[in-house]
Order: structure tokens, then sequence, then C-alpha cells
């Protein structure tokens, strides 16, 4: 296999289930990146210690106490507390996972960087479509509030001319009473 031959090691819904919003940004955990790239959450944390200047606060940060709940929360994990944790987790962004390639130089580390890098791509473009999107369905619902409205004021003029058509008309033109 050649080097532009990579290989999908780990299927991709795998690795998407592993991104989370935290902050605004698209993020991994470093237990789920560790795991992916076959090294223990300690191994990982430590490369990261001895490199900080390579992880800017846009690249990792650590999660706070509510984070970290809420987090937990929605990935249903069962363990109690930290699992074992005695810190809080770091995250990574994008660009921080694309980092980690620097630091950890195996093999899976590299196939598995170039796989979530790819996701990561494909979920900005994906936003980036679907934000034309919203736009337009946005619109399309305003249109369709107007056209509501339209509709109802018509229906306020039908009902209208309908009483009327029930009220006796008054006479018009020539009375012979008038005389």
């Amino acid at each position: 296999m050649t080097a532009k031959q990579t290989l999908s090691i780990i299927p991709e819904n795998i690795l998407v289930n592993k991104i989370y919003e935290i902050r605004g940004h698209k993020v991994m955990l470093d237990s789920d990146l560790a795991e992916l790239y076959g090294v223990e959450t300690k191994r990982l944390n430590e490369q990261i210690r001895r490199n900080q200047d390579r992880f800017p606060e846009d690249f990792m940060f650590q999660l706070t106490e509510s984070e970290w709940e809420s987090l937990r929360s929605q990935i249903a994990t069962s363990k109690i507390g930290r699992g074992g944790r005695t810190y809080l987790p770091n995250v990574f962004t994008e660009h921080g996972v694309l980092m980690l390639s620097s630091v950890l130089n195996s093999q899976q580390a590299i196939q598995v960087n170039i796989q979530i890098v790819r996701i990561f791509t494909r979920l900005r473009k994906w936003i980036s479509e679907n934000g034309e999107l919203k736009y337009e369905i946005e619109d399309i619902k305003r249109k369709l509030n107007n056209q509501d409205k339209n509709i109802e004021l018509v229906f306020t003029y039908l009902d209208k001319l309908m009483d009327k058509k029930n009220e006796p008309r008054k006479r018009i033109g020539y009375k012979p009473d008038d005389l």
C-alpha cells in the first residue's frame, strides 16, 4: 500500500459519534482519541504536557465540571464520578487533533488522524451547505406566513360579504311612497 492509499482503519460512524460540540467548537475527548490511537489516556496527556506550546486554547482546552457532567449525560457513561480520572478531560478541536500527529508518531495515530481530519472537513462542508439551506427554509416560512395572513384576510372579506348577503337590501331608485 502506498502512502497515498491510506487505510481506513476505524469505521466513520464511530469517529463521527466521538465528535461533540462544546463552547461552539467541534471537539474530541482525550480518552476517545487515546483509544483510537491505541495509547493510554495518561500517555497521551503526558505528551500534551511535554508539548504545551503546540496546544493553545483554540486547539485544546480542559472541560469545566459542568461541561463534563453535561457531556457524560449525553454519552450515557455508566462510570461513577470521572471514571477513575483524577482530572477533568481535555478536548481537542480539529486543529488540536492535527497537532497531535506531531507529538504521537505511530502509524496508527497517523492513519486515524487522516480519517478524523477528513471527517471534520466533511462536517464543516455539510454545515456550510446546510447553512444556506437554513436561510432558504426561513425565507419560505416567512413567505408562507405572509400567504397565511393574506388567505386569512380573503376569508375575512368573504365572511363579511356572506353576512351582507343575508341582510335585507335597501331599495334603490324611485319609490312610489315618496310622492
